[in-house]
């Protein structure tokens, strides 16, 4: 493994343009659990009574909105949450004044948090809510986590600004993190099984000559990167971006 992160720390030296795709593995150091794994979201018993995927889909939400929504403060929003080591590795290389950019599909800021300035939230932030009546915006400092919010100015339920299941991910967002994949020189791959598309699917965009993953369990897709590490994604990172 040591030959192997030198090799990837010497293309990444040599890179002048990276991407970095994330998923929920960067962020379960800080508390928060990832999806897939087995001891994630998706393993563990719903006390509901339906899958965790019914309940995070945009038909349940609108049919079942008070049991959604105690699911989602008690599941998906941490709002002691605080950015780990790798969140901390990517911001300091962009403020070491390298061109990086991040592609996350969490919703949990901490990229922000750590300070990181060029974050496309792909899959939206827990920070944010709209009104599904007037459309007025609020941000979550303005409501109390439990039960379900009502907007101020027209009493309508205010919705998470996340993408749920049935829902389409923003149409220029997309398009914009595809313009930044194809010019990059390197893309590396982190805390993702790359099970969830469409926002997996824009690897298939990268225009570079350097792939790299790092996820702690083995994906799919392993032997299409360069650089393969199943290990610590902080420690890698720490590593790769020193």
């Amino acid at each position: 493994m040591e030959k192997n992160l030198a090799e990837a720390k010497k293309a990444i030296k040599q890179a002048r343009r990276i991407v970095f795709l994330g998923g929920a593995g960067v962020s379960t150091a800080s508390g928060i659990p990832d999806f897939r794994s087995p001891q994630g979201i998706y393993n563990v018993h719903s006390k509901y009574g339906v899958p965790y995927e019914v309940m995070l889909s945009h038909s349940y939400f609108v049919e079942h909105t008070d049991t959604f929504y105690d699911f989602y403060w008690s599941s998906m929003v941490s709002k002691s949450a605080k950015p780990n080591v790798a969140h901390y590795a990517l911001a300091n290389y962009e403020k070491a004044g390298h061109a990086i950019v991040i592609l996350t599909q969490n919703i949990d800021g901490l990229h922000q948090d750590a300070g990181s300035k060029r974050v496309f939230e792909l899959h939206g932030s827990t920070r944010r809510y709209f009104c599904t009546g007037c459309r007025k915006l609020y941000s979550l400092e303005d409501l109390e986590p439990r039960g379900v919010p009502h907007c101020k100015e027209c009493g309508a339920i205010l919705k998470p600004d996340v993408v749920l299941y049935e829902e389409p991910l923003d149409e220029t967002m997309l398009e914009e993190a595809v313009g930044e994949l194809r010019y990059a020189d390197a893309l590396i791959v982190g805390g993702t099984s790359l099970n969830v598309y469409p926002a997996a699917g824009l690897i298939n965009y990268f225009g570079g000559s350097t792939r790299m993953i790092i996820n702690k369990e083995p994906t799919a897709l392993d032997d299409t990167f360069d650089y393969v590490f199943h290990e610590d994604i902080g420690k890698i990172l720490m590593e790769l971006l020193a």
